[in-house]
């Protein structure tokens, strides 16, 4: 009788005993204790008393909402930017293509804060925008862009736009490009082309991308604090003014879970938003 040979496939799930360790001492048991001291309230009791507080208070449901606002503005400030750069260094030449991923890597070889700090040069009031501007006569004076939204949402989009870029590269680059040439054959033009085509397939570096840079942008304390200044507060720098400032670690740690479930909210919406699309795009 022959001996029945072994699935090479199968695993013993012991092997992934020591990842499971880990995500349970790093991940599971801070959440835990997180959420735990987020329902202890003033009076040593337990139950939602912080809870309330904040979703009662307009003042922080503003500061969330701000700070979902600005995630949103700077993750299509990224694609609208790293959308066009990414086609273009997936169908242009090897050379191209090799200047745009070294551009695109490069950030990534520098810190976040040294770039942060570079953008306050760049936006100040004697700095280069602002130089640049008064040279060419188009401003009687400086214009304010340092701690304003718009030059928070510009210095954002800036150290996150490779988390943008290099998903759509992938996703672009594993379409074949004889599906354009077809498309161009059958009639079709550019942007149709695109809008039926390369849009279509390129949705999961795009839902990819826009996560991570959305993700990314939200929870940029030292970009936010530098560029942003004491004019704007968002939601890492609340949380960090009342755990450390006003020591009150409840309220503190209700802000954070309320704040990661308004995040993961709103990633599942990018994720429902593109499943949707690709069942449009399969029609």
């Amino acid at each position: 009788m022959a001996r029945a040979q072994p699935d090479v496939t199968a695993y013993d799930l012991r092997l992934a005993s020591p990842l499971a360790l880990f995500f349970a001492a790093f991940f599971a048991a801070p959440l835990a204790a997180l959420l735990a001291l987020s329902l202890r309230g003033a009076d040593g009791r337990y139950g939602l008393s912080q809870y309330a507080a904040f979703l009662g208070d307009r003042f922080s449901l503003g500061v969330l909402g701000g700070t979902l606002w600005l995630g949103l503005k700077v993750t299509a400030v990224c694609l609208g930017l790293g959308y066009p750069l990414a086609l273009v260094a997936t169908r242009a030449g090897s050379l191209v293509r090799g200047l745009v991923i070294l551009a695109v890597l490069t950030p990534l070889l520098t810190s976040v804060v040294i770039r942060t700090f570079a953008w306050i040069v760049i936006l100040g009031r004697q700095g280069v925008v602002n130089g640049v501007l008064s040279s060419l006569g188009l401003t009687d004076g400086p214009v304010r862009l340092l701690y304003a939204e718009g030059g928070l949402v510009a210095a954002l989009a800036q150290v996150q736009m490779p988390l943008m870029v290099l998903p759509l590269m992938t996703a672009l680059a594993r379409i074949d490009p004889s599906l354009w040439d077809a498309s161009e054959a059958l009639g079709a033009g550019r942007w149709r082309t695109f809008l039926r085509v390369t849009l279509p397939l390129s949705l999961p570096g795009l839902i990819a991308g826009s996560v991570l840079t959305f993700a990314a942008a939200i929870s940029g304390f030292i970009t936010q604090s530098l560029i942003g200044g004491g004019q704007m507060l968002f939601m890492p720098g609340y949380i960090y003014q009342q755990a450390i400032a006003l020591q009150n670690w409840p309220f503190a740690a209700a802000m954070s879970v309320i704040f990661l479930v308004a995040v993961l909210a709103v990633i599942l919406a990018f994720n429902a938003l593109g499943r949707l699309a690709r069942g449009y795009a399969q029609t």
